[in-house]
Parts: structure tokens; sequence; C-alpha cells
């Protein structure tokens, strides 16, 4: 069975942040055609200010994710800081007390991170949303465990799910927020929130799965 420490891993978090920073503009476009076109500016801002808080910390991951989810919720304007921010804290609070997290224990930090943004929002699966690329990541890590999967070859499920969610999102009407007013002139365009999730989820991944070592 494969896990990783919590202790020390607060990097992914910063890797994660750097790949925010870097698609800040990237994401600003696509919210431009549908939203407010401000998403990759909101995000960048709010990662960067909680990489500064991390950096060179030697954090565990519950308490980085605690870091960026605090920051996101509370200094962050727009929809998507207190959606993001609540699935990090929620993330950080599933993992707070466990030394080494194995595939159940982040199936489990994924859904309590899916609760808490379901617990805020009423968008579902189909909205043109992040919950479609989150869900079915979600989804496809659980199958491949079930299936007997190791944790890195589950995360790789996770990863071309969330592409394929993110993806999904073109050809979906946007029925929440600023876009849904645009109705049938949302399609053809990606979600940025879903486009964020795919490359949160995807930085996750790869940070996890560097660290990942067999159980002793």
């Amino acid at each position: 069975m494969q896990q990783f420490q919590n202790v020390s891993s607060g990097d992914i978090v910063l890797s994660l942040a750097e790949q925010i920073i870097e698609n800040r503009a990237y994401l600003s476009e696509i919210d431009g055609k549908i939203g407010d076109g401000d998403h990759g500016v909101n995000m960048a801002k709010g990662f960067g200010m909680a990489a500064e808080r991390i950096k060179g910390n030697d954090m565990s991951l519950a308490v980085a994710l605690d870091t960026l989810g605090t920051v996101l919720m509370t200094e962050i304007g727009g929809s998507m800081g207190p959606l993001y921010g609540v699935m990090f804290t929620q993330f950080a609070e599933t993992i707070e007390k466990v030394p080494a997290i194995d595939a159940a224990t982040f199936s489990a930090m994924l859904h309590s991170g899916l609760d808490g943004i379901q617990a805020i929002g009423s968008a579902k699966v189909g909205d043109k949303t992040l919950l479609d690329t989150l869900v079915p990541a979600i989804t496809a890590f659980d199958a491949a465990s079930r299936d007997g999967k190791s944790f890195s070859d589950s995360l790789k499920a996770l990863v071309v799910a969330a592409e394929a969610g993110r993806d999904s999102t073109r050809d979906l009407v946007a029925k929440i927020g600023r876009a849904s007013r645009l109705g049938e002139r949302s399609l053809g365009v990606l979600d940025a929130g879903a486009t964020s999730c795919a490359l949160i989820l995807k930085s996750l991944a790869l940070g996890i799965e560097a660290r990942l070592s067999p159980a002793a």
C-alpha cells in the first residue's frame, strides 16, 4: 500500500500556487469570454499571498492547505474565493491528525472538500462549473482504488477524468453565475472554474505521486 507523509509536504501547495500564477492570463482570458474576466487575476493573487506565508516554514500538507483556504476565504473576492477556500480548509481538516496519508484518506479528503463546496453553493454537475471537473475526478479516483489500482495509478485516473471534465464544459450551457445570463451563447467556451480546478487537481496529484512510498 502506498502512502505519503503529511509532515513537510506543504511544498505541494507551493507547486499548486505556481501553476495557478503561471496560468493567470489564460484563466482570465477564458473567464473574459463569458464571465467577469478576473478569475486568473483573483486566483493568482490569493494563491500568491498564501505561497508567501508557506514558503520556508516547513509546513505539513494540512497546515499549508489550511493557510491557502483561509487566505482565499478571507481575502479574495468573487465567487471562487469562498468556494475554493472552503474546499481547501475542508481538505486540511480531514487530514489534520493523519501522519501518513493513503488512498482512502485522500479520497475522504476529496469528498470533504466537495461537501464543503456543495454546502455553500447550489451548482451541480452539468451546470458548467468547477464541479464538472471535481466530481468526475473523485469518481474516477474512487473507482480505480476499488478496482485494486495503486494510489499512484488512481491519481493518474483522477487527472485524466479531471481534464475530460474540464473539456466537457465547452459543450455545456452555463446555469450558474454571470455566464448563465448568456444562455446558449455560453456554449463553445471552457468554464474558467473547471479549468482552474483541473490545474489544481493535476498539480496536487503530481506533488503527491512524487512523495509516495510503500507503507512500512
